[in-house]
């Protein structure tokens, strides 16, 4: 097959591999955390409840598609588009195995950086353009936290960087194979990457930007149908993506004994995604002031006592 057709079904392949796992994502959540709390969750829409997502998605379709009367229309129809666009986007730079991937880029961890922080234009604008003082400050709050844990999240993979030394990240995965994974250390930085990426992705308990009980439902208080959809959907990509990232950064990508590297990484990922779905339905949500001392007071020392104990064994062990 001439490269340019294998490239496009690759990306093809990738592209609808990661919605349906998003949709069984919506639906394993809903399982788990029923489980969890000791109810049913979906199970009468078809075997085991799995049409449940079909039902859904044809409710969203079904549903009127408002634009509010005073919002900043263009802004306000792009607005869902941009998580689901860098979400989706920021697969494209992941190994999943040693020869499946779309991209092999010198700079895939910068790559994923860049995308994360355009990802927090949807929520701002998305809140700005609906014309809603709910909603702008769901949007405010978004931003802030947003913003700031992303500093914790590039800082949490400084340690990544130097032991590995590249940005690539199939040559993160090669120096795990070679030195072995790298949780054992980096553990402060996975700790810090795991809990900015639940701040980045809106996951309890840091969904503070869409609190029902305090602001309706945040930024996307004035949407509807598929837009709203599109919103709900590019958190789940996210939590995949978070997951995913974990995995090749920590835990050795595609690595592991006996199985298919394809199945070791998707092994890996699932495990982080349902870890994701407990915490939901484990942990309180904070108040907003917490959430941004604990990101400040907390996060940041340890990154960068990270960074320095990761710079003093390098230098004392000429790594």
């Amino acid at each position: 097959m001439n490269e340019p057709w294998r490239s496009l079904l690759v990306v093809i392949g990738t592209l609808i591999t990661v919605v349906l796992v998003v949709m069984f994502n919506v639906f394993l959540e809903r399982r788990i955390v029923a489980r969890w709390q000791d109810r049913r969750g979906p199970n009468r829409v078809g075997p085991f409840g799995l049409l449940q997502l079909i039902a859904d998605v044809i409710k969203l379709f079904t549903k009127d598609d408002w634009v509010p009367r005073f919002a900043d229309r263009p802004v306000f129809v792009m607005a869902p588009t941009v998580v689901m666009i860098t979400g989706i986007l920021s697969f494209s730079v992941i190994p999943f195995a040693p020869r499946i991937g779309i991209v092999d880029l010198n700079i895939g961890l910068l790559f994923f950086f860049a995308m994360s922080s355009m990802a927090v234009y949807s929520v701002v604008l998305g809140g700005w353009a609906s014309n809603s003082k709910y909603s702008l400050l769901g949007g405010m709050r978004a931003a802030a936290q947003m913003l700031s844990y992303e500093v914790f999240l590039a800082l949490s993979l400084a340690g990544v960087v130097a032991l590995s030394g590249s940005f690539n990240l199939r040559d993160i995965v090669a120096a795990q194979e070679k030195h072995g994974w790298f949780i054992v250390p980096q553990i402060l930085g996975f700790f810090v990457f795991l809990i900015a990426g639940i701040a980045e992705t809106h996951r309890l308990p840091f969904d503070l930007p869409e609190a029902d009980s305090e602001l309706i439902a945040g930024y996307h208080s004035e949407y509807s149908s598929m837009k709203f959809g599109m919103f709900f959907v590019g958190e789940y990509v996210g939590i995949t993506l978070i997951s995913a990232m974990i995995v090749t950064l920590f835990f050795g990508g595609w690595l592991g004994p006996g199985l298919p590297p394809i199945t070791w990484f998707i092994i890996k990922t699932f495990f982080f995604i349902c870890l994701f779905f407990l915490l939901r339905a484990t942990l309180p949500r904070p108040r907003f002031d917490q959430l941004m001392a604990y990101g400040w007071k907390a996060m940041l020392p340890l990154s960068l006592l990270n960074l320095a104990i990761t710079g003093g064994l390098m230098l004392a062990t000429g790594y």
